[in-house]
């Protein structure tokens, strides 16, 4: 059980990230690939940085801390944890996806996992009726976002959890979004939690991870074999990155969260949106159960244009927030799901759950809203048509 009472604090302070030999306040970046042993026969905590490392343990420590788990891991990409994750089943086992997840998410089961036999079915996953009719023997996760990417669709994670334990199923929660200074999966139920640490957790756009946290020991067993075994680990330099951002993670996502409030605001009294797509406006698709399980509705947002603008020119007249892949970082970018983070997904599946051609992602940084909401203005006058 963690000693502090506030996750603000234990984002500074948990995973013992003091350095135990020297005090060092800030653990060390220890850039080595093996550790000298005392006498053949004897294991040592530390043998080969695959298998172990002083700084990527420290975060491993850390994140568990924080999602309220009892181990954590640290990959190379959040697609290395992913895969490390998917890893844990078998030929002839199912897992089900919410019905708009994060491409890449798509593209590992669909392009890399089926050939192994591994099968995988999109689900309805806000509604548990319409998910319980998925659960067939065959199935032995439900993997989750919530909210989901890119249309903010908010699972109600618990009822999920409760649900799959009947059916003796694992529950799976991509927390990218949210983080878990703003919502804790575990507690409510989930198995298991996933982070790409490129996003909010870093928060400056400078490094590349994945995060993986198990609730159940046995479990986070057979992922540390795997972790081992397939060797997907975050490097220590960028284990250290990722605890330094960390720290900034509560006062960070304070600010981000109030531009983004102020921003989903503005485009939904826009007379040029259609369309808002975020968690915490009053109204929004599963306000209430978001309400109940995070802190707020987060800092993405999506959106769509009506058809007298040309989402195309929007794109090309921005001049503060930055075209670009990725999210989470301090500065504020907006990204084309159709043609960039869901690319992978086939037409036909994307138009399906709407995600369309003039469906437009932002995520919001730490600017001043007053900058933010003006180049957001003169965009959408701009490409007025």
């Amino acid at each position: 059980m963690s000693i502090y009472r506030h996750t603000e604090s234990a984002l500074i302070h948990g995973g013992n990230t003091i350095d135990p030999l020297t005090g060092a306040v800030n653990i060390p970046i220890y850039q080595t690939s093996t550790f000298q042993q005392k006498a053949l026969g004897l294991h040592p905590e530390w043998e080969y940085a695959r298998t172990g490392n002083p700084t990527r343990a420290a975060l491993e420590r850390l994140i568990a801390e924080l999602e309220e788990g009892t181990r954590g891991f640290a990959f190379a990409s959040g697609m290395a944890a992913i895969t490390a994750v998917l890893s844990l089943f078998r030929a002839g086992d199912r897992v089900l996806i919410s019905s708009n997840v994060y491409g890449g998410t798509y593209r590992v089961l669909d392009k890399v996992f089926s050939a192994f036999d591994l099968h995988y079915a999109i689900a309805d996953t806000d509604d548990l009726n319409e998910l319980e009719k998925e659960i067939t023997p065959d199935v032995k996760a439900i993997l989750v976002e919530s909210p989901a990417n890119p249309l903010m669709t908010v699972t109600d994670i618990q009822g999920v959890a409760e649900l799959a334990k009947r059916h003796h199923v694992l529950t799976i929660v991509d927390n990218t979004f949210m983080t878990p200074y703003l919502q804790k999966p575990l507690p409510l139920g989930a198995d298991i939690v996933l982070h790409s640490g490129t996003k909010y957790l870093g928060g400056h756009s400078d490094v590349v991870a994945g995060l993986a946290v198990v609730k159940d020991a046995a479990l986070g067993e057979r992922l540390a074999f795997l972790q081992n075994a397939t060797g997907g680990v975050l490097g220590p330099q960028d284990s250290f990155l990722i605890i330094r951002g960390i720290k900034t993670l509560a006062v960070r996502m304070d600010r981000h969260v109030e531009n983004a409030e102020k921003t989903a605001e503005f485009l939904n009294s826009h007379p040029a949106v259609r369309k808002v797509y975020y968690p915490g406006l009053s109204g929004a698709q599963g306000y209430e159960v978001n309400r109940r399980q995070a802190k707020n509705g987060g800092a993405m947002i999506s959106f769509i244009l009506d058809d007298q603008h040309d989402y195309r020119v929007f794109f090309s007249s921005l001049k503060l927030i930055a075209l670009a892949e990725s999210l989470g970082g301090v500065e504020s970018l907006v990204c084309h799901p159709a043609t960039m983070t869901h690319a992978s997904i086939p037409k036909e599946i994307r138009e399906k759950v709407g995600i369309t051609d003039n469906l437009i992602r932002l995520s919001i940084g730490i600017e001043h809203i007053g900058d933010l909401l003006a180049d957001l203005s003169q965009a959408i006058e701009a490409s007025s048509k």
